[in-house]
Protein backbone atom coordinates (compact mmCIF):
# COMPACT_ATOMS: atom_id res chain seq x y z
CA UNK A 1 0.00 0.00 0.00
CA UNK A 2 1.01 3.54 -0.03
CA UNK A 3 1.74 4.72 3.13
CA UNK A 4 0.54 7.94 4.73
CA UNK A 5 2.47 10.36 6.58
CA UNK A 6 -0.23 12.83 8.58
CA UNK A 7 1.17 16.37 8.61
CA UNK A 8 -0.08 17.99 11.90
CA UNK A 9 0.27 21.44 11.45
CA UNK A 10 -2.14 22.27 11.73
CA UNK A 11 -3.14 20.90 15.26
CA UNK A 12 -0.31 23.29 15.95
CA UNK A 13 -2.29 26.19 14.33
CA UNK A 14 -5.11 25.60 16.42
CA UNK A 15 -3.02 25.78 19.57
CA UNK A 16 -1.32 29.05 18.62
CA UNK A 17 -4.70 30.40 17.95
CA UNK A 18 -5.73 30.40 21.21
CA UNK A 19 -2.24 30.13 23.17
CA UNK A 20 -2.05 27.06 25.82
CA UNK A 21 -2.12 23.80 25.08
CA UNK A 22 -4.72 23.13 23.28
CA UNK A 23 -4.81 20.95 21.01
CA UNK A 24 -1.80 18.95 22.28
CA UNK A 25 0.60 18.69 19.10
CA UNK A 26 2.62 15.85 21.27
CA UNK A 27 -0.63 13.59 22.13
CA UNK A 28 -1.73 14.11 18.47
CA UNK A 29 1.20 12.59 16.72
CA UNK A 30 1.14 9.89 19.45
CA UNK A 31 -2.91 9.33 18.36
CA UNK A 32 -1.96 9.47 14.99
CA UNK A 33 0.40 6.52 15.21
CA UNK A 34 -2.07 5.01 17.53
CA UNK A 35 -4.69 5.11 14.41
CA UNK A 36 -2.76 3.84 11.95
CA UNK A 37 -0.27 6.63 10.23
CA UNK A 38 2.56 4.96 8.78
CA UNK A 39 4.42 8.40 9.26
CA UNK A 40 4.63 11.96 10.70
CA UNK A 41 5.46 15.20 9.04
CA UNK A 42 5.94 18.89 10.11
CA UNK A 43 6.82 21.64 8.22
CA UNK A 44 8.07 24.76 10.51
CA UNK A 45 8.06 28.24 8.78
CA UNK A 46 10.57 31.02 9.83
CA UNK A 47 7.27 32.37 11.73
CA UNK A 48 7.15 29.47 13.44
CA UNK A 49 2.84 30.72 13.09
CA UNK A 50 1.98 26.87 13.27
CA UNK A 51 4.49 24.10 14.01
CA UNK A 52 7.27 25.42 16.39
CA UNK A 53 11.17 24.52 15.71
CA UNK A 54 10.52 23.53 19.78
CA UNK A 55 8.08 21.24 18.65
CA UNK A 56 9.89 19.73 16.27
CA UNK A 57 12.97 18.47 18.68
CA UNK A 58 9.91 17.65 21.35
CA UNK A 59 8.17 15.43 18.32
CA UNK A 60 11.02 13.32 17.51
CA UNK A 61 11.49 11.53 20.18
CA UNK A 62 7.98 10.53 19.76
CA UNK A 63 7.79 9.13 16.37
CA UNK A 64 8.07 5.29 16.21
CA UNK A 65 7.26 5.25 12.67
CA UNK A 66 8.66 7.66 9.89
CA UNK A 67 9.03 11.33 10.77
CA UNK A 68 9.60 13.75 7.47
CA UNK A 69 10.34 17.34 7.99
CA UNK A 70 9.47 19.70 5.28
CA UNK A 71 10.38 23.09 4.64
CA UNK A 72 12.68 25.77 2.62
CA UNK A 73 16.38 24.90 3.38
CA UNK A 74 17.10 28.30 5.08
CA UNK A 75 20.18 27.99 7.61
CA UNK A 76 18.02 27.52 10.50
CA UNK A 77 15.93 24.69 8.96
CA UNK A 78 19.44 22.87 7.72
CA UNK A 79 20.67 23.32 11.43
CA UNK A 80 17.04 22.02 12.74
CA UNK A 81 16.74 19.28 10.54
CA UNK A 82 20.94 18.02 11.25
CA UNK A 83 19.90 18.48 15.14
CA UNK A 84 16.59 16.01 15.11
CA UNK A 85 17.76 13.85 12.28
CA UNK A 86 14.60 12.54 10.71
CA UNK A 87 14.03 9.81 8.59
CA UNK A 88 13.25 12.21 5.60
CA UNK A 89 13.59 15.66 4.52
CA UNK A 90 11.83 17.55 1.86
CA UNK A 91 13.10 20.36 0.77
CA UNK A 92 9.94 22.82 -0.75
CA UNK A 93 10.82 26.60 -2.47
CA UNK A 94 8.38 28.43 0.05
CA UNK A 95 8.48 31.92 0.20
CA UNK A 96 8.45 33.94 3.48
CA UNK A 97 4.87 35.08 3.04
CA UNK A 98 3.08 32.14 1.11
CA UNK A 99 0.05 30.94 3.24
CA UNK A 100 0.98 27.52 2.34
CA UNK A 101 3.40 26.01 -0.08
CA UNK A 102 2.46 26.98 -3.61
CA UNK A 103 4.94 25.67 -6.26
CA UNK A 104 7.45 23.29 -6.97
CA UNK A 105 11.31 23.54 -7.46
CA UNK A 106 12.90 24.69 -10.40
CA UNK A 107 15.27 22.09 -10.79
CA UNK A 108 17.45 23.39 -13.51
CA UNK A 109 17.76 27.04 -11.98
CA UNK A 110 18.38 25.92 -8.77
CA UNK A 111 20.60 22.96 -9.64
CA UNK A 112 23.70 23.66 -7.99
CA UNK A 113 22.38 24.49 -4.46
CA UNK A 114 19.91 21.63 -4.40
CA UNK A 115 22.83 19.54 -4.62
CA UNK A 116 24.98 21.05 -2.13
CA UNK A 117 21.65 20.62 0.61
CA UNK A 118 21.18 17.65 -0.71
CA UNK A 119 24.80 16.48 -0.06
CA UNK A 120 24.76 17.86 3.64
CA UNK A 121 21.61 15.80 4.57
CA UNK A 122 22.96 12.48 2.72
CA UNK A 123 26.09 13.09 4.65
CA UNK A 124 23.89 12.96 7.70
CA UNK A 125 21.97 9.36 7.20
CA UNK A 126 18.69 11.69 5.44
CA UNK A 127 16.70 10.44 3.08
CA UNK A 128 16.03 13.18 0.72
CA UNK A 129 12.67 14.27 -1.30
CA UNK A 130 12.12 17.52 -3.58
CA UNK A 131 8.46 19.03 -3.96
CA UNK A 132 8.00 19.30 -7.44
CA UNK A 133 5.38 20.03 -10.12
CA UNK A 134 3.95 16.82 -12.44
CA UNK A 135 6.48 18.47 -15.23
CA UNK A 136 9.09 15.49 -16.78
CA UNK A 137 11.77 18.39 -17.50
CA UNK A 138 12.05 19.11 -14.00
CA UNK A 139 11.64 15.77 -12.74
CA UNK A 140 14.46 14.63 -15.08
CA UNK A 141 16.88 17.64 -13.46
CA UNK A 142 15.85 16.48 -9.89
CA UNK A 143 16.95 12.87 -10.78
CA UNK A 144 20.52 14.97 -11.44
CA UNK A 145 20.90 16.68 -7.73
CA UNK A 146 21.74 13.28 -5.70
CA UNK A 147 17.71 13.22 -4.34
CA UNK A 148 16.16 10.13 -3.46
CA UNK A 149 12.93 11.20 -4.13
CA UNK A 150 10.59 13.37 -5.51
CA UNK A 151 7.00 14.30 -3.80
CA UNK A 152 4.64 15.57 -6.65
CA UNK A 153 2.84 18.52 -5.69
CA UNK A 154 -1.04 17.78 -6.14
CA UNK A 155 -3.19 20.80 -6.13
CA UNK A 156 -3.82 20.70 -9.57
CA UNK A 157 -4.71 17.36 -9.47
CA UNK A 158 -7.49 17.70 -6.78
CA UNK A 159 -8.43 21.04 -8.23
CA UNK A 160 -9.35 19.09 -11.42
CA UNK A 161 -10.77 15.91 -10.34
CA UNK A 162 -14.30 17.02 -9.44
CA UNK A 163 -14.94 17.60 -13.15
CA UNK A 164 -12.64 15.10 -14.95
CA UNK A 165 -10.51 12.76 -12.89
CA UNK A 166 -9.23 10.93 -15.99
CA UNK A 167 -7.82 14.20 -17.44
CA UNK A 168 -6.87 15.67 -14.09
CA UNK A 169 -4.20 12.37 -13.47
CA UNK A 170 -2.72 12.70 -16.80
CA UNK A 171 0.06 15.21 -15.63
CA UNK A 172 0.63 12.73 -13.05
CA UNK A 173 0.64 9.25 -14.61
CA UNK A 174 3.61 11.05 -16.92
CA UNK A 175 5.55 12.12 -14.58
CA UNK A 176 5.48 9.30 -12.20
CA UNK A 177 6.95 7.20 -15.19
CA UNK A 178 9.57 9.65 -15.72
CA UNK A 179 10.49 9.91 -12.18
CA UNK A 180 10.85 5.54 -12.36
CA UNK A 181 12.88 6.11 -15.71
CA UNK A 182 15.02 8.29 -13.62
CA UNK A 183 15.43 5.83 -10.83
CA UNK A 184 13.31 8.57 -8.31
CA UNK A 185 11.13 7.55 -5.75
CA UNK A 186 7.86 9.37 -5.40
CA UNK A 187 5.60 10.78 -2.87
CA UNK A 188 2.86 12.96 -3.40
CA UNK A 189 1.01 15.81 -1.25
CA UNK A 190 -0.71 18.91 -1.54
CA UNK A 191 -4.77 19.07 -1.01
CA UNK A 192 -5.41 15.48 -1.14
CA UNK A 193 -8.37 14.50 0.65
CA UNK A 194 -10.62 11.27 1.39
CA UNK A 195 -12.63 12.11 -1.99
CA UNK A 196 -9.66 12.10 -4.55
CA UNK A 197 -7.04 10.05 -2.78
CA UNK A 198 -7.95 6.50 -3.39
CA UNK A 199 -8.07 7.53 -7.33
CA UNK A 200 -4.26 8.70 -7.17
CA UNK A 201 -3.23 5.77 -5.45
CA UNK A 202 -4.92 3.19 -7.59
CA UNK A 203 -3.99 4.81 -11.01
CA UNK A 204 0.06 6.22 -9.89
CA UNK A 205 2.42 3.16 -9.66
CA UNK A 206 5.07 2.99 -7.54
CA UNK A 207 3.51 5.85 -4.59
CA UNK A 208 5.46 4.96 -1.93
CA UNK A 209 3.86 8.01 0.44
CA UNK A 210 1.25 10.42 0.46
CA UNK A 211 1.96 14.19 3.40
CA UNK A 212 -1.68 14.74 3.97
CA UNK A 213 -2.55 17.54 6.76
CA UNK A 214 -5.31 20.40 6.08
CA UNK A 215 -7.80 17.72 4.45
CA UNK A 216 -7.53 15.29 7.59
CA UNK A 217 -7.94 18.04 10.06
CA UNK A 218 -10.37 19.29 8.76
CA UNK A 219 -12.56 15.95 7.61
CA UNK A 220 -11.69 14.98 11.58
CA UNK A 221 -14.02 17.86 12.26
CA UNK A 222 -17.15 16.17 11.22
CA UNK A 223 -15.89 12.10 11.62
CA UNK A 224 -13.27 12.15 14.42
CA UNK A 225 -9.13 11.27 13.92
CA UNK A 226 -9.12 7.36 14.14
CA UNK A 227 -12.04 7.27 11.62
CA UNK A 228 -10.77 9.67 9.07
CA UNK A 229 -7.19 7.74 9.23
CA UNK A 230 -8.88 4.43 9.12
CA UNK A 231 -10.65 6.15 6.31
CA UNK A 232 -7.56 7.26 4.52
CA UNK A 233 -5.96 3.27 4.87
CA UNK A 234 -8.53 2.19 3.33
CA UNK A 235 -8.55 4.47 0.21
CA UNK A 236 -4.39 3.73 0.19
CA UNK A 237 -4.30 0.18 0.39
CA UNK A 238 -3.89 -2.52 -2.30
CA UNK A 239 -6.74 -4.74 -0.95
Amino acid sequence: MTNLSVNVNKFATLRNARGGNMPDVLQAVKDCERFGAQGITVHPRPDERHIRYQDVRDISPLVTTEFNIEGNPIPSFIDLVLEVKPTQVTLVPDAHDVITSNAGWDTIAFAKELRQWIDIFKQAGIRTSLFIDPNPEMIRAASQTGADRVELYTEAYAVDYEENPEKAIEPYLIAAQTAADCGLELNAGHDLNMHNVGYFHKNIPNLLEVSIGHAIICESIYLGLENVIGIYLRELSDF
